[in-house]
């Protein structure tokens, strides 16, 4: 599985703010713009923290592996590969919702005379703060579930670098 990369959620959230910009630009000039939910941030905070335990609890969980505690879970490589699979779609999909909320909220920083535009602004500066934070768990997760090199792998042949991952 090949690593997200943050230069791609940020081109992905500069695209999709460009083309939402364009569209709510378009949509207001035809006199009515649609609504941002209050909602928004609420859900990608929530997602945000649920990641955020899952890569603490899967962090604690492969350090007390590899420091060999008494004790220590084993931790399920199908488990830690759906973790990684969830961190990373997170992250792709708060991209776009950042890059369209941030597109928006950019066209209702001219109307803050407007009480009802403040509010929908404030409410997408959250929603881009709060998808600023879950692209930022979901590419420490995918960090978390690399798995490290493996230098002594007797299938490599001799003099040969390990492949990257």
């Amino acid at each position: 599985m090949k690593p997200i990369r943050l230069r791609l959620l940020l081109a992905v959230t500069g695209v999709t703010g460009v083309l939402a910009w364009g569209g709510a630009r378009l949509w207001d000039s035809l006199g009515t713009m649609p609504g941002v939910p209050v909602y928004a941030p609420i859900v990608l905070a929530a997602v945000a923290v649920v990641l955020l335990a899952v890569a603490i609890s899967l962090r604690a969980r492969l350090k007390a592996m590899r420091e060999r505690q008494p004790g220590a879970k084993r931790v399920d490589p199908l488990a830690a590969a759906r973790a990684l699979v969830l961190g990373q779609a997170s992250a792709l999909v708060a991209a776009v919702v950042t890059g369209l909320y941030g597109g928006i909220g950019v066209v209702l920083l001219g109307q803050l005379d407007v009480s009802a535009r403040r509010d929908q602004a404030i409410t997408a500066g959250l929603a881009v703060l709060a998808g600023a934070a879950v692209m930022a768990v979901g590419l420490w997760l995918q960090h978390i579930c690399k798995l490290p090199e493996d230098h002594d792998d007797p299938r490599r042949p001799r003099g040969t670098a390990p492949s990257a991952r």
